[in-house]
């Protein structure tokens, strides 16, 4: 399995971003309210992010130790690590789109969204450092079987071939 790679983290954040802007835009049209995340969300993601370091930590340990562990607890732990990664990188572009749709208009945000919303991002962004992180412990090095095949011996040119006379 390949690591998360930053592109699509941006590209995540970037689509999450315009849903943000896009749904805030929507509900005004619309006459209703924008929208404010639950506060226990930032706190939600936190704990998430603690919860893949958590995982991740007896499999770096047995990578360090040599010490053998379970593969499919290293896969589960990898495959949290990844999906909240991607989840972060969504949550704070959507975050960010409502913040900026709130911050676009001509009437002042109130304090309490605006703070709900910059806890998003904050909280989202941390959720995707400790899910790369989180990554980062489960990465296993090279077997010694599985290294790459020797290079092939180079063709000898033509003024080494060797003509017998």
């Amino acid at each position: 399995m390949r690591r998360t790679s930053a592109g699509l983290v941006v590209v995540l954040a970037l689509l999450g971003g315009g849903v943000g802007f896009l749904v805030d835009t929507v509900l005004t049209a619309t006459g209703r309210a924008t929208f404010t995340p639950s506060a226990l969300l930032p706190v939600l993601l936190v704990i998430i992010g603690g919860a893949c370091l958590a995982l991740a930590w007896p499999v770096r340990r047995s990578v360090r130790t040599g010490i053998r562990i379970d593969p499919f607890r290293a896969t589960r732990a990898l495959t949290l690590a990844r999906a909240s990664s991607l989840l972060g990188a969504i949550l704070a572009g959507f975050g960010g789109g409502l913040l900026a749709f709130l911050l676009s208009r001509p009437v002042s945000a109130p304090v309490g969204s605006t703070v709900a919303m910059v806890a998003l991002i904050a909280s989202a962004a941390v959720l995707v450092v400790a899910a790369l992180v989180a990554e980062q412990f489960c990465t296993l090095p090279k077997d010694p079987d599985d290294r790459e095949p020797a290079e092939p011996t180079p063709e000898p040119g033509p003024g080494e071939l060797r003509t017998g006379h």
